[in-house]
């Protein structure tokens, strides 16, 4: 019987959509307001949800806590309070949007656990707008 367990944090980050190989006018006209030239920030929430079986010696799924430090490493500790364009290598030629960041969190955190376990992200950078990886 498979159970999942989920673990909640969050982050803060600024960043700016854009592609280099457009003008301003252009990336104002498909990006708005997120394009600004001087970058703009989110207080990211941030779920991840790990599926698995039942170990029947500890009776979790996986020790939340390993959890808790995988997420801290390799998502915390890397992207909050920075700006996701110019002080990550993650984001340098990779659009910083909500699903960009969503694919490379669960990324980072699928290469830290086994693969026994299914693993699903959610990120969200308003009260009102979602990614969840995979769909």
């Amino acid at each position: 019987m498979k159970v999942a367990v989920i673990r909640k944090e969050q982050f803060n980050a600024a960043h700016r959509l854009y592609r280099k190989d457009w003008d301003d006018a252009k990336n104002k006209e498909v990006f708005g307001l997120c394009s600004n030239p001087l970058y703009h920030g989110h207080n990211y929430m941030l779920e991840v949800k790990v599926t698995g079986e039942i170990n029947p010696e500890t009776g979790y799924v996986i020790d939340l806590k390993i959890l808790k430090e995988i997420i801290k490493a390799e998502v915390l500790d890397k992207f909050d309070h920075m700006n996701l364009n110019e002080d990550t290598e993650e984001f340098r030629d990779l659009n910083p949007t909500a699903e960009n960041i969503a694919i490379v969190i669960y990324d980072k955190i699928r290469n830290k656990l086994d693969k026994q376990y299914e693993v699903k992200v959610w990120l969200s950078e308003t009260d009102k707008n979602f990614v969840e990886y995979p769909a």
